[in-house]
């Protein structure tokens, strides 16, 4: 929670962004944003009640756009607005909303109807520490990448070395097989699809995939996951870190506050 303001109005605007069903509503609103954005697709229902959807868009919007003026000028200072990328996300998806409504593209205004489903994401805590956690791996998964690179890249050359000759729709020439063996990582139909027409000719080749199944599936992508997860816990924690911080400065305030009352009342006694 950002300082309280010491004027009436924006105190009260801070109450009201702060509340915990002003966050439920925007929740609502975006919901039923998608639902409409939904009903759209569907020709028939759209182009017989297609004043009544633009209508509908155009009041979300605007309430939208309100919320969003609302929450800056909550926020205390007005800078720490723009330091959150999360704000420039909403500011951006909203703004080019009002840019486009005016113009003929509606393809880019049906994107835009969509992408604002995508501010579930800001609005929802959750969420927002998940995408958070999401985004500081992707400098940690520099190394995973380069070793999975390597394994994805020995596999194939092996694979093109020993079955080119008994499946070249799949091991033909080196592209060939490390899209083979992405199919292969992602375990959708590697058995029936890829392994069995091949094993059939070659009673040996279950080693290749199963080998590299455990390298490239269950090694692999358990490094991935416990990344993740470590830097979802990561967020987490500095996430509680700051709640603390702003709770601790709004205490700090609050007593400053009550000791400038309390210095006021003693200098009217005195008097």
């Amino acid at each position: 929670m950002s300082e309280l303001s010491s004027t009436p109005f924006i105190r009260t605007i801070q109450q009201i962004v702060h509340h915990r069903f002003f966050t439920g509503t925007i929740i609502t609103l975006i919901m039923i944003n998608a639902i409409v954005v939904g009903l759209e697709t569907y020709p028939a229902l759209y182009s017989q009640y297609k004043e009544l959807f633009f209508a509908i868009d155009y009041v979300l919007l605007w309430i939208f756009t309100i919320e969003i003026l609302m929450r800056l000028l909550a926020a205390r200072p007005t800078s720490s607005f723009f330091k959150n990328s999360w704000n420039w996300f909403d500011l951006i998806i909203v703004a080019s909303s009002h840019i486009f409504i005016g113009a003929h593209f509606i393809t880019v205004l049906r994107i835009l109807r969509v992408l604002r489903v995508l501010r579930a994401i800001s609005v929802i805590p959750s969420l927002r520490r998940l995408v958070d956690a999401l985004l500081l791996t992707i400098p940690s998964l520099g190394n995973i990448m380069i070793l999975m690179g390597i394994v994805f890249y020995i596999f194939a050359v092996m694979g093109t070395m020993l079955f080119a000759s008994i499946a070249p729709e799949y091991f033909g020439n080196l592209q060939l097989s490390l899209l083979t063996l992405f199919q292969v990582v992602t375990l959708e139909s590697w058995a029936s699809g890829v392994m069995r027409p091949i094993f059939a000719e070659a009673w040996w080749s279950w080693i290749y995939f199963v080998l590299f199944i455990l390298v490239g599936t269950f090694i692999i992508f358990n490094l991935f996951i416990g990344v993740i997860v470590n830097n979802v816990e990561k967020a987490n924690e500095e996430e509680k870190a700051a709640e603390t911080n702003s709770e601790l400065t709004a205490l700090r305030q609050e007593v400053a506050e009550l000791k400038t009352m309390l210095q006021a009342l003693t200098k009217e006694k005195k008097e």
